[in-house]
């Protein structure tokens, strides 16, 4: 039985040209437990509009404001204002492009909910999945999905 399913938006090609049509759809998702994901948000695709559009439960953190988290301020102050907004609208955050141990650290310290990217595992197809999973014991699932909880 499938518990919890969630939507992602990548790239905006869901989107153009039919916000209204796609609003309905997504709300009629929503009303049935899907969760709605703005992936890559803070670049072009993935708007603050977004926001006030769709009825969206969590956004992605793109990969190109974490890489530099730990030497770029400017990145840092990015992230810190996104998981401050996405708090303030009670959302849901993951950041993309986790790959060092100090990055999941300051991400974890700004009050991220959740991490994906190398420093957790590489893309892997199901049969890779299923490998992992079953390596992985001793650890549960939930803490190698990269949640900084």
């Amino acid at each position: 039985m499938v518990r919890s399913v969630e939507a992602h938006e990548h790239g905006g090609k869901l989107l153009e040209g039919r916000s209204g049509m796609v609003s309905e759809t997504l709300e009629k998702f929503r009303k049935q437990g899907v969760q709605i994901a703005l992936d890559d948000f803070g670049t072009g695709y993935a708007s603050l509009t977004h926001l006030k559009q769709f009825p969206v439960s969590h956004i992605k953190i793109d990969q190109s404001f974490v890489r530099d988290l730990e030497c770029d301020p400017e990145d840092r102050a990015i992230v810190e204002a996104v998981i401050g907004l996405a708090k303030s609208l009670n959302l849901h955050v993951t950041a993309e492009g986790v790959e060092t141990e100090g990055q999941a650290r300051q991400l974890r310290e700004m009050g991220c909910h959740a991490a994906q990217g190398y420093l957790f595992a590489r893309p892997m197809n199901a049969a890779g999945l299923a490998e992992f999973l079953t390596s992985q014991s001793g650890t549960t699932a939930v803490t190698q999905r990269g949640d900084l909880q």
